[in-house]
């Protein structure tokens, strides 16, 4: 009986021994991989710009495509412009944009711009929007460049042209106002748009 009960005693010794090492395992191991979770997420964050509505660089036309039907918004015109295609998409939800063009290389999506407008809104609150757009993106990547500053008024339609553009590892981030002015016809817009380099 005494061999048994030494033999029952070491097992269950074992066991808790063997046990508590894998609650101290099951411990450190969480809290390891959000601190690489982390850290990999940080560094991809300092290292590119993600396109918006989570996808991807170089996603295929095929998963854009899906992605878009499951959203249930409507691919407006498909173009090839020398080795690229350009997609105009409408329906996307988000406030105020009108359309978001996306661009493939190789059947590989490449760039994102999203195409703001709101009619109802004077130059004032496109100025303000403008402005906001343009703190967020300079508190989040650094201040941003300015590529263009033009106003032309050598036509009938007086333009505006302002943009900003921040560098981020292999990828871009470009922030544009347009206007355009015939008499009483006022067309404007802003964009963002997401580029890999």
């Amino acid at each position: 009986m005494q061999p048994t009960q030494t033999k029952m005693t070491n097992w269950k010794a074992n066991c808790f021994v063997t046990f508590g090492r894998r609650q101290a395992i099951r411990q450190i191991l969480p809290t390891g991989l959000i601190v690489f979770l982390l850290s990999a997420s940080y560094a991809c964050a300092v290292d590119e710009l993600l396109p918006p509505f989570g996808f991807r660089w170089n996603d295929s036309m095929a998963r854009v495509d899906a992605v878009l039907h499951g959203a249930r918004a409507k691919i407006a015109s498909r173009e090839k412009k020398d080795n690229r295609e350009i997609w105009a998409v409408e329906g996307l939800v988000h406030p105020g944009l009108k359309r978001t063009v996306f661009t493939f290389k190789q059947r590989a999506l490449v760039a994102v711009e999203l195409q703001y407008e709101y009619p109802d809104w004077s130059i004032e609150r496109y100025n303000q929007r403008m402005g906001e757009i343009r703190k967020y993106f300079d508190e989040k990547y650094g201040t941003g460049k300015l590529v263009s500053r033009s106003r032309d008024t050598d036509t009938d339609v007086i333009q505006t042209l302002v943009g900003y553009q921040w560098t981020v590892g292999a990828t871009m981030l470009e922030l544009f106002y347009f206007s355009a002015q015939h008499d009483s016809l006022v067309y404007r817009t802003i964009s963002v748009d997401y580029k890999a380099l």
